[in-house]
């Protein structure tokens, strides 16, 4: 049951529930101090131990279900009511109440045990574990039977739906399923009668394992096909994922937004008083005649820093603008505070926009008023009469935008004034690095004005370079 644990740990991982090694060994010693005899209590108890909020408690209990569901639960069957079923015949997907097979609803002997008696195969077959467990009507022997089967098969290690198929024949091929299929085409070529209730016992055997693929599927691959989306996602180009997997990008913008505040948030620290202002401790001790009840000491006032996003909004990077400005707002709780302007011919300040509506609602009107045609040089001096004299060194400017600039006057000028009296200018670029400076691209003449520029056009891109400007404005 510890490799179970741990086993179990791994797909609450998957599940995006943070799980440590020192919490993994205090949810070893609450099960053995529990047990294993009542489910209920060994859930409350790693509940305690594993689960630290709400959101991750409500995916816990989802996935203690689906784990534990075959390996704590009861699979005795409640006992019989007395009451007859209408057709005498065994409904598909139950077992037969006939603990060996031998005999049908009337009490004589079946044809199966018939057939048996006059083919040794058949049997063999009759006599095997699987088939005593599917005539017995043994349930806890057969999922037993096949949890075995498919911890022999790996089947931990499904991640995608298409391996369902795959893994369930590999289970059934593991339990002898051959032999049962066998059986069937022998007495198939026979014309046996037998074949009908050797039919039926193969697809339970088969409907058995499905659902026990199809769990441990949900279990196991649920989390895992997530992350592998996740994973796929973060490193498209932006402009190119399509419109139905935007909302899963608005939520891996907020799971990364989540993690750097996560990393970067402040921790309290202990400040150090500085120097004794000796002159303002006397004068406010003249009141008690010169006893000094209270000190005060020199502070230096430390000017907050602040972030510029200048982000191109015309049709060829307003995608990548959009989950900047999400990334940026995504984190306003720990970043310093953060001024948002968009341009394509002209530019204007937006952050209005986002202080009056969600940061969607906001993005989208940003790039219905300021999309279009795009002019570096007209934009850049309308940033320069909005924004150039707030800018000092604890200012960090990011530009967002592709630097084509449709062979107009790419205003250098302001671009060297703002380097200069920034922080830090940081430029991402959407386009591939071998595209800079071709066509109508100053890319390369903008470079000479920045602190840092780098090719970003996915999500992944984008997290590494706000994590480097949340460690320099920290």
């Amino acid at each position: 049951m510890q490799s179970n644990l741990v086993s179990f740990i791994q797909v609450l991982r998957t599940h995006d529930v943070r799980v440590s090694p020192a919490e993994t060994l205090d949810a070893m010693t609450v099960a053995t101090t529990l047990g294993y005899a009542d489910r209920n209590l060994l859930r409350d108890g790693l509940a305690m131990t594993l689960a630290k909020t709400p959101e991750e408690e409500a995916v816990f209990l989802t996935c203690f279900d689906r784990y534990f569901y075959q390996r704590l639960a009861d699979f005795s069957r409640p006992e019989s009511s007395g009451e007859e079923r209408p057709d005498s015949a065994t409904p598909p997907g139950e077992l037969s109440d006939d603990p060996a097979g031998q005999r049908d609803d009337s009490g004589e002997i079946s044809p199966l045990a018939a057939a048996a008696a006059d083919n040794a195969s058949i049997g063999a077959l009759l006599e095997s574990p699987l088939m005593q467990s599917l005539a017995g009507n043994d349930r806890n022997e057969l999922t037993v039977a096949i949890g075995r089967a498919a911890e022999r098969v790996g089947l931990r290690q499904i991640q995608l739906f298409t391996q369902k198929g795959q893994f369930t024949r590999k289970i059934l091929d593991e339990m002898g399923e051959e032999q049962l299929r066998a059986g069937v085409i022998e007495l198939e070529r026979q014309e046996n009668p037998a074949l009908v209730e050797l039919q039926r016992y193969r697809d339970i055997l088969r409907e058995e394992v499905r659902a026990y693929v199809e769990r441990e599927y949900l279990l196991h691959a649920d989390g895992k096909t997530r992350q592998f989306m996740d994973e796929v996602l973060s490193k498209t180009r932006l402009n190119n994922i399509e419109h139905m997997y935007l909302h899963k990008v608005h939520e891996l913008v907020r799971k990364m937004a989540k993690k750097l505040a996560s990393r970067h948030s402040r921790k309290r620290r202990q400040v150090k008083r500085g120097q004794l202002n000796m002159a303002k401790t006397i004068r406010k001790g003249i009141a008690n005649d010169g006893v000094m009840f209270n000190t005060y000491w020199r502070q230096t006032r430390k000017e907050k820093p602040q972030i510029l996003a200048v982000c191109d909004v015309s049709g060829s990077v307003a995608a990548y603008a959009k989950f900047l400005l999400l990334f940026l707002y995504s984190l306003q709780d720990i970043l310093p505070k953060v001024r948002s302007f968009a341009f394509s011919s002209h530019l204007g300040e937006v952050s209005s926009y986002f202080d009056d509506y969600p940061v969607e609602k906001a993005i989208e009107l940003v790039n219905r008023k300021y999309g279009g045609a795009t002019d570096y040089g007209s934009s850049l001096k309308d940033f320069a009469s909005l924004a150039l004299d707030d800018i000092n060194s604890n200012t960090t400017v990011i530009m967002l935008g592709d630097a084509r600039n449709n062979n107009g006057d790419p205003r250098l000028d302001i671009m060297q004034s703002i380097y200069q009296r920034s922080k830090q200018v940081i430029w991402l670029n959407p386009e591939s690095r071998r595209a800079w400076g071709s066509g109508d691209s100053e890319m390369l003449r903008y470079q000479s004005a920045c602190h840092f520029s780098a090719e970003c056009n996915n999500l992944k891109q984008l997290e590494r370079i706000v994590d480097q400007l949340l460690k320099s404005t920290g």
